[in-house]
């Protein structure tokens, strides 16, 4: 069970970056060319937030089953175990807290512009964590 969680937590950070990447840039796009809000717009981004927040719970769900998650917390001076098991998972959660409120800021907006910089904005720290605290080493192999 542990194997098959670890490589679906692996395989949908695919999607849910490149869902993320595509809410972003979409974003982006609209509020350079100051195009209407329209509900497109509004399925990207929530695509984006449905898929981050998978990608959390899965996580979670990981971490609790993991001989890297809790049981390893005693052992901060190994780099790559405080990665695993303290860096990685609590950046991705304020991560995620940003990409909320980000969705949550573009409901608020009442203009189109407003919409996508909330998205774009917040969205964007959101991957920008994500991508610094990936376990690069152990996710290219």
């Amino acid at each position: 069970m542990y194997t098959f969680i670890q490589k679906f937590h692996s395989g949908w950070a695919y999607l849910a970056l490149l869902l993320l990447v595509f809410a972003v840039v979409n974003s982006i796009l609209g509020m350079s060319s100051r195009k209407e809000f329209t509900a497109k717009d509004k399925k990207i981004a929530l695509f984006g937030l449905i898929g981050t927040h998978i990608q959390l719970v899965v996580g979670f769900i990981l971490y609790f089953v993991s001989p890297l998650g809790m049981a390893s917390l005693g052992n901060m001076s190994d780099a790559a175990v405080r990665l695993t098991s303290l860096e990685h998972p609590l950046i991705n959660i304020i991560a995620i807290l940003l990409i909320t409120i980000g969705w949550s800021k573009h409901k608020k907006a009442t203009t189109s512009i407003a919409k996508f910089r909330s998205i774009a904005v917040f969205y964007g720290l959101g991957l920008v964590l994500i991508l610094i605290r990936l376990p690069w080493s152990s996710w290219l192999n």
